[in-house]
């Protein structure tokens, strides 16, 4: 799996997110102060979207895309300490060996 966060996300970053995102509901980004992207397999995104929102008080949605390699992204949204802490509790499931979900 691959982590990026993007504290303070631009409009311009907000936009492309917004045109790939699955929800209906794109009007959660106008209250974000971070943006967490976490890219794997189908398997593992369920499972980290899973930890996230069990973690802190976050919204997580799929993130469309085409990848020739069937991987997939979700992208986590919050304030800062609550996307740091979902990115951390999902690395620390993965780091301990456990399962994520």
């Amino acid at each position: 799996m691959e982590f990026r966060i993007i504290k303070t996300p631009t409009k311009g970053t907000l936009d492309i997110l917004k045109r790939r995102m699955s929800s209906p509901d794109k009007n959660q980004l106008e209250r974000v102060d971070a943006v967490g992207l976490v890219q794997g397999r189908m398997i593992e995104m369920i499972c980290a979207a899973d930890v996230a929102e069990k973690a802190v008080g976050v919204t997580v949605d799929d993130i469309r895309g085409s990848c020739p390699q069937n991987m997939i992204m979700i992208a986590i949204f919050g304030d800062t300490a609550s996307v740091e802490d979902a990115i951390r509790q999902i690395k620390g499931k993965l780091e301990e060996g456990k399962d994520l979900c």
